[in-house]
């Protein structure tokens, strides 16, 4: 996981989901900031901008930083603020992260996660021959205890530690090795090249 730029929001964000939800939240008597009741269901208006999210991000998913075809149907729209917690920030583009479906479905409703948008530099590192996952070591004295200990939450929450994560990261910087390709490793699999290009190993 590394920090993600805000990408600008589309030319045709506010007339194909912003207004449509305001529109619809204020028919069905919901204010357009707070938690968002149980029912009914909110009208998933966000979707008419998932192709344009993922060009934005160029395809790659917001956490576990790695490229994913849109073809493969992997791709989903997740809302940092949840709509649980605020639900107008529903049809906001800046609540956006392009996400895999994995990724989207561990974090659900769930904030004690770093932002990708806004998380400090170097906040995780990995062993590029196990691909294993932690906390940077430097992460207390640059942004104190409690950045290490969003760091941990973050990986729990996200599952990052899990056996296949770590076997695909492997997998990523062996394949590099092999072909010396440093540009596909930096469009694949863009964590372990940044890592491998922190570590002096590009």
């Amino acid at each position: 996981m590394i920090p993600v730029s805000l990408q600008p929001e589309p030319a045709d964000f506010d007339r194909k989901v912003r207004q449509p939800g305001l529109a619809w939240l204020a028919a069905q008597g919901i204010p357009s900031t707070g938690p968002a009741p149980q029912k009914p269901q909110l009208r998933a208006f966000w979707s008419a901008s998932n192709k344009a999210l993922w060009d934005a991000y160029k395809g790659t998913c917001a956490y576990l930083a790695i490229y994913f075809d849109w073809d493969t149907g992997a791709s989903s729209t997740d809302h940092f603020i949840p709509k649980s917690v605020d639900v107008g920030q529903a049809y906001e583009w800046a609540n956006y992260r392009l996400s895999c479906l994995g990724a989207n479905r561990n974090k659900n409703k769930f904030g004690d996660v770093f932002d990708p948008i806004g998380m400090p530099p170097d906040a995780f590192e990995l062993n590029l021959l196990s691909g294993e996952i932690k906390p940077d070591r430097t992460l207390a004295a640059r942004h104190g205890p409690a950045a290490v200990e969003l760091a941990e939450k973050t990986i729990s929450r996200l599952k990052l530690d899990s056996p296949d994560l770590n076997s695909m990261r492997s997998r990523h910087f062996r394949q590099y090795l092999r072909k010396k390709d440093a540009d596909t490793l930096r469009d694949l699999s863009p964590f372990v090249y940044h890592e491998a290009l922190r570590q002096g190993l590009l």
